[in-house]
């Protein structure tokens, strides 16, 4: 297998990973599942943009995008409620 062929193997299996990562992140009914899936989505983006020869983008992409985005998300899950407020 010669570097191409590598290559492209690659990127397909990227593709795969981020598509079933996006479509489990919009089925699951549970937030923090959710949550997670969208995480693992970021750290195969910041893959693919490793990948492409951008290594600050893909570091960017993984602090960003999978960490600090995750942690906002489960901080904002964690401080709402499932009650219906009644005036």
């Amino acid at each position: 297998m010669n570097f191409g062929e590598l290559f492209w193997a690659l990127q397909i299996l990227i593709g795969i990973g981020l598509l079933v990562s996006a479509i489990a992140a919009v089925r699951f009914k549970n937030l923090i599942a959710a949550v997670i899936s969208m995480a693992v989505f970021s750290l195969i983006l910041s893959l693919e943009f490793y990948v492409l020869q951008a290594p600050d983008v893909a570091i960017a992409e993984a602090g960003v995008g999978a960490c600090l985005t995750t942690a906002m998300y489960l901080l904002a899950i964690k401080n709402t409620t499932d009650e219906e407020v009644i005036e």
